[in-house]
């Protein structure tokens, strides 16, 4: 590992042979460029997410903004969209290694958004090779020999639509400085992906198309879309030739989407139900306050008022403004050697998809191949269009009480083990460099750790949280239920494994962030410093 002066204001750590062609001299200044036009205004934006949360904190509640009014108010459209992304009936997501990007494109899913986000963990090797993988794609070049049985793959004829997600604005690239400061992980993600594909797009008649993850406010939209005119200008690329899909996944966006659509207007590509990272956020937003417990996430599902006014809202919202609006993630994998528990789990994925296509979304996430034909089978019923942008949802009437109406459910000794134990393992995986996790027959990313993270930290700094059977979530029952998820971890990866892994630096860090008296805002920010 050697530090490389690029120029008096880039330095860089190279640690893999793609350096050479990722990180050429042309594309470190472009996204130097993006960095001196950009960053500061990013940094600006953070600090205003900070100042609004201490004013949660205090009391203050979310609502609809009276001086963007007008905005929901007027007529008006998005741009036209490109058509290779009408139909987008069935989304994979996953991580940017160089097996899963063919596997995802050759799926038989409409899209697959090829992720650095949430299932990636950022080791510097992983992001440029993702990088590398998603160029050699574009250019149908990819190809990987599995060098334990030889199996070969490479790209089918017929491919899924490629979106990519960079990483959020909190994120920044430790190792390619600028002036001795970390360059933003978005800038960093989503400018070498369209320096380095923008024309081979173009040649396959296709675009940039991209997912904006943990938006938090309309202005954050704003900033994104002036990134793009700008990359598109020096790039020479026609405006509006970029298309991004929001994921409403905070709290607070959800009472924002017509202001960020319309702030993506000639960029946009829709809006997504992050269904995990807004629980998440829920818990995140209103963590201070106690009369917002969350029970176990296990009974926190689209059926919860505050979550059916989301999703529904989002639907209206997108086709008012003529775009799609895409459904949540089905965690739930295939689970082998045991019939009936996959017939139950497969049944929870039909009923889930044929909700949201009932409702009136144009498309939704899988997190597995296996789950694509049943998937489609359900769209295709219920959904012969290309897409659901005729079902206008008029009644549909979300207050912002709805937005906000706290879950019922309850609280179990078994709920808090299972969150430990989850978060435990996710961590441990995400520190061996791995973000995307099948544990206990779900596909476990950040975000789904997050839910389990937050949770324990809500139940154990508010005294009104009581286990069903009315014991106090205190830090006594805490170290009970971790000693039981360790046990369970043991049992399940044996005492070696246990021992040889990173166990126990994510049993560290996850007692840090649990036990501090400050909620940290993102596991991945402090467990960073270890990958």
């Amino acid at each position: 590992m050697t530090i490389i002066k690029q120029s008096e204001k880039v330095a860089l750590l190279q640690m893999h042979p793609a350096n050479a062609t990722i990180l050429s001299p042309e594309a470190i200044a472009f996204i130097q460029t993006l960095h001196d036009e950009f960053n500061g205004r990013r940094i600006k934006l953070l600090e205003d997410r900070k100042e609004f949360q201490q004013r949660l904190n205090k009391g203050e509640r979310p609502g609809f903004l009276p001086d963007t009014k007008h905005i929901r108010l007027k007529t008006w459209k998005v741009g036209p969209l490109p058509v290779d992304i009408l139909d987008r009936r069935v989304e994979i997501t996953g991580p940017v290694d160089r097996k899963m990007i063919i596997n995802a494109l050759n799926s038989g899913a409409n899209v697959f958004m090829a992720d650095f986000e949430d299932s990636t963990s950022p080791t510097w090797s992983n992001v440029i090779e993702g990088q590398l993988n998603l160029r050699d794609a574009v250019k149908r070049e990819i190809a990987f020999t599995n060098p334990t049985n030889g199996k070969h793959y490479e790209l089918k004829e017929e491919i899924a639509t490629l979106f990519v997600r960079p990483r959020g604005l909190h994120l920044e690239e430790k190792h390619f400085l600028i002036d001795g400061e970390r360059i933003s992980a978005s800038l960093f993600d989503f400018g070498l992906y369209l320096f380095h594909n923008h024309l081979s797009l173009r040649e396959k008649s296709t675009g940039p198309y991209f997912y904006l993850p943990k938006l938090e406010h309309y202005q954050e939209a704003r900033w994104w879309n002036e990134v793009f005119v700008f990359a598109q200008d020096y790039l020479n690329i026609p405006q509006g030739t970029i298309k991004a899909t929001v994921l409403i996944e905070t709290i607070t966006a959800s009472f924002m989407m017509d202001e960020i659509l319309y702030e993506l207007k000639d960029h946009s590509a829709g809006l997504n139900c992050g269904r995990w990272d807004y629980i998440f956020s829920y818990i995140k937003k209103f963590h201070a306050i106690p009369e917002f417990l969350v029970p176990d996430r296990a009974q926190v599902g689209m059926d919860k008022p505050f979550m059916k006014a989301y999703s529904q809202l989002l639907i209206k919202t997108c086709h008012k403004r003529g775009v799609h609006a895409m459904g949540g993630m089905a965690a739930q994998i295939p689970i082998k050697n045991d019939e009936e528990a996959n017939t139950r789990a497969m049944e929870k994925v039909r009923n889930d998809k044929l909700r949201e296509v009932k409702a009136g979304h144009d498309g939704t996430w899988v997190a597995h191949p296996g789950l694509i034909s049943m998937v489609k089978e359900v769209f295709n019923l219920y959904m012969p269009r290309m897409n659901n942008l005729h079902v206008e949802r008029g009644e549909v009437k979300v207050s912002a009480e709805m937005l906000v109406e706290v879950p019922q459910g309850s609280i179990t000794f078994e709920g808090l083990v299972n969150n430990i134990d989850v978060c435990l393992q996710y961590l441990e995986a995400w520190l061996n460099g791995n973000g995307c996790v099948p544990i206990y027959h779900l596909m476990e990313d950040a975000a789904t750790a997050e839910i389990s993270r937050t949770q324990v930290w809500q139940w154990l700094h508010h005294a009104q949280a009581r286990l069903e059977d009315g014991r106090e979530v205190n830090e006594n029952l805490y170290q009970e239920a971790r000693a039981a998820a360790i046990d369970r971890i043991k049992a399940l990866v044996g005492d070696a494994q246990f021992e040889a892994g990173r166990y126990q630096k994510a049993i560290e860090l996850f007692d840090e962030m649990t036990l501090s008296n400050e909620l940290e805002e993102f596991l991945t920010l402090k467990a960073y410093e270890f990958i």
